[in-house]
C-alpha cells in the first residue's frame, strides 16, 4: 500500500509493453518476504488498469500477483470512475476502451482477491498461460464485458473461486459505441472451478446478458458445474438472456472421486463434480453441450484424462496453490485425445488467426486443436 495506506494501483494512460523470457519472466509482485500461501488472498496491491488513453498492451512472459486489494475513494480507478470503491477489489488486468488491443500470452497470473482478467473493452488475445488461485470471494480466471472482441485458448486455469471463464455482454451500448461482447473460447483446461464459494454462480464456465460466445473444446476437471447459461429462455436480451447464436457445445466434463466437506455442497447435493454436472439446473440450457462428454461417474475410470502428473482424482477440490511440477499434457490412450471438434464452421473460428498487432509486433492466435483442453501429447 501507499502511505495513505490505499492499495497501489498501476495506471496506464500510455501503452505497455512487458516482454520477458521463459529463463527470466518480467515479475509484478510484492517484496519476497510477503509472497506467502497466507497472503495469497490478501490483496496486497491493487493490479493493472490500462484506462481509456491506453491503445495497446502486452503481457508475455510475466508474472502477475498477489493482487485484488480493495478499492478506496483515493484510487485512481475510482477517481477516474473504473471501480468502485468500497466494494470492488482490484484484478491482476483490466481493460476499458473498446478500441484497444491486448495481448496476453505465456504468462502466469495467480493469487489475487479478484478476477485475474477483467476486460471491459478491446480485442484481445489471451493464451498459453497459467491461472492459478484467483479471486477470494467471488472472482474468475477470466472476465468479459460488452465491448470486447476476445480469443481464449491453451490456457490453464487452476483453482478460480468461481468461473474460469465468465463472459458477459454486461454493458452492451450499441449507440454509444460498446458492442455485442464476442468471445471464442477453446482448449482451455479449466480444474477445481466454484468450490471455494457459496451459491450456484457457476463452476466452470459462466455466459449472461448476451455475449456471443462459442465455447469449445475445453477440459472441465472436477469443476463444481457444467457451463452455465442463466435465463438462457430470455433469448437474445441484451439485459438478461443468452445469444441464440452462441456455441457452447463439444467439451470434456471430468469428475474424479474428490468430495467437498462443506455444508453448503452437502446441503445442495453437490459434493462431487458428477453431482454438480448431473442434478437438474434451471442454469443450464437445454440446448448446450449436446455433444460433450461427461463422467458416468465420481472417478469414472474411463474419463480420466490420463494427465502426465496431476493427481486429477485427489487433489483437494478447494486447493489453490499451483504445483510447477503438473504437467497437462495426456498420455497416449487418453479419452480427451478423440471426440472434440475438429470442423471449419466460420463461427468456430477464431478471430485473430491473421493477427493482432501490439508493439509493433504481430500476434496471432492458435487454430483450435482436435482434442479437448490446453494440451494433447
Amino acid at each position: 500500500v501507499g502511505a495513505t495506506h490505499t492499495p497501489i494501483e498501476f495506471i496506464v494512460d500510455g501503452n505497455l509493453y512487458c516482454r520477458g523470457t521463459e529463463a527470466n519472466p518480467i515479475l509484478l509482485s510484492v517484496d519476497e518476504s510477503e509472497r506467502t500461501e497466507a497472503n495469497a488472498m490478501a490483496g496486497l496491491w491493487g493490479g493493472i488498469v490500462a484506462t481509456e488513453t491506453c491503445e495497446e498492451v502486452l503481457f508475455d512472459h510475466a508474472i502477475i500477483e498477489y493482487t485484488g486489494g480493495l478499492v478506496m475513494q483515493d484510487s485512481p480507478s475510482a477517481v477516474r470512475g473504473i471501480y468502485t470503491p468500497g466494494d470492488d477489489l482490484g484484478p491482476q488486468f483490466t481493460s476499458v476502451n473498446v478500441d484497444g488491443r491486448y495481448v496476453i500470452v505465456n504468462s502466469t497470473l495467480r493469487y489475487g482477491a479478484s478476477d485475474a482478467v477483467y476486460l471491459m473493452g478491446g480485442s484481445a488475445i489471451i493464451k498459453d498461460n497459467i491461472f492459478a488461485g484467483n479471486g477470494a470471494d467471488g472472482g474468475e480466471a477470466v472476465n468479459v464485458k460488452a465491448g470486447c472482441k476476445v480469443d481464449v485458448s491453451g490456457n490453464i486455469m487452476y483453482s478460480p473461486n468461481t468461473n474460469g471463464l465468465k463472459l458477459s455482454s454486461s454493458g452492451q451500448n450499441d449507440e454509444g459505441g460498446r458492442a455485442q461482447a464476442e468471445v471464442r473460447a477453446y482448449n482451455n483446461t479449466i480444474i477445481n472451478a466454484g468450490w471455494r464459494r457459496d451459491g450456484t454462480k457457476g463452476g466452470g464456465i459462466y455466459v449472461e446478458k448476451n455475449a456471443l460466445v462459442s465455447v469449445f473444446n475445453n477440459l472441465i476437471v472436477n469443476c463444481k458445474f457444467k457451463a452455465m447459461t442463466p435465463s438462457w429462455e430470455m433469448p437474445n436480451d441484451p439485459e438478461e438472456g443468452m445469444a441464440s447464436a452462441s456455441v457452447i457445445d463439444y467439451n470434456f466434463y471430468v469428475s474424479g472421486s474428490a468430495e467437498s466437506t462443506l455444508d453448503q455442497d452437502i446441503e445442495n447435493g453437490t459434493t462431487t463434480s458428477y453431482l454438480g454436472y448431473t442434478l437438474p439446473n434451471d442454469k443450464i440450457s437445454p440446448s448446450i453441450d449436446l455433444h460433450s462428454i461427461v463422467s458416468a461417474s465420481a472417478g469414472d475410470d474411463a474419463t480420466d484424462p490420463l494427465f502426465v502428473n496431476f493427481p486429477y482424482d485427489t487433489n483437494p477440490l478447494t486447493s489453490f496453490v499451483y504445483d510447477d511440477a503438473w504437467d497437462f499434457h495426456v498420455q497416449a490412450g487418453s479419452p480427451v485425445l478423440s471426440g472434440a471438434y475438429a470442423g471449419s464452421d466460420s463461427n468456430m473460428q477464431p478471430f485473430f488467426l491473421g493477427g493482432l498487432s501490439v508493439g509493433g509486433t504481430t500476434y496471432v492466435s492458435s487454430a483450435p486443436q482436435a482434442h479437448f483442453g490446453a494440451f494433447g501429447e
